[in-house]
């Protein structure tokens, strides 16, 4: 089946593709590893050699808590020097997100960066996507996660001291949040992309808590 321009669905899907990578080598090492590679991508007949260089970064989970009782989610600021530098506003308003550690999962990460970040760990947590942050730099990817909870108990500070993290919650409206994204406001692409999502959905936010249940 096509759509309208007689494209179809497959074809606007990722896919693998006939590729050799060598092994990394490693050109730098800070809080996370920067790596080269060489990479030979086969298409047919024609071979097309390319080296690139990778941030690895491990997996991350990233919450939009919401209080479905009260039509309020549950944002944060924290401070991020790439934004400072690239547009002089480094006071950053975000959703709850943090990096998967070790043999932890997903569900369990968003779980544990909720009650570090906001202090209220959800009542439910359900999957909802997958991206790709900046796919040209790093392999970075998120899994996104719609999280059930209290606003009432949403504290001033949050944020794990030992990590030098300061993290500040703050509870808005559903209507104040998306009228945010409309009018550009934030520019956090994971805070962009939740509240996307929830503008999309947001009439079915029932029934997301029911299928978490």
């Amino acid at each position: 089946m096509s759509d309208a321009h007689g494209m179809k669905p497959a074809e606007i899907a990722d896919q693998a593709i006939d590729v050799a990578v060598s092994p990394p080598v490693t050109i730098a090492q800070g809080y996370l590893p920067y790596e080269r590679y060489d990479v030979a991508i086969i298409r047919g007949d024609e071979t097309l050699r390319q080296r690139r260089d990778v941030l690895r970064a491990k997996p991350v989970a990233a919450v939009l808590p919401v209080d479905l009782a009260r039509g309020t989610i549950v944002l944060l600021r924290q401070f991020r020097l790439p934004a400072h530098l690239a547009t002089g506003q480094g006071d950053m308003v975000e959703i709850v997100a943090g990096r998967i550690d070790g043999d932890e999962s997903a569900m369990g990460a968003a779980a544990r960066e909720c009650r570090e970040e906001i202090g209220v760990t959800p009542e439910r947590l359900i999957a909802l996507y997958r991206v790709l942050t900046t796919p040209g730099i790093t392999d970075e990817h998120v899994t996104f996660f719609l999280g059930f909870i209290d606003s009432s108990q949403v504290p001033l500070r949050g944020g794990l001291a030992d990590e030098h993290e300061d993290t500040r919650p703050f509870v808005v409206s559903i209507d104040e949040a998306i009228a945010g994204l409309d009018q550009g406001q934030v520019f956090n692409g994971l805070m962009v992309s939740a509240l996307q999502w929830l503008a999309l959905h947001r009439g079915h936010l029932q029934d997301w808590y029911d299928r978490a249940g």
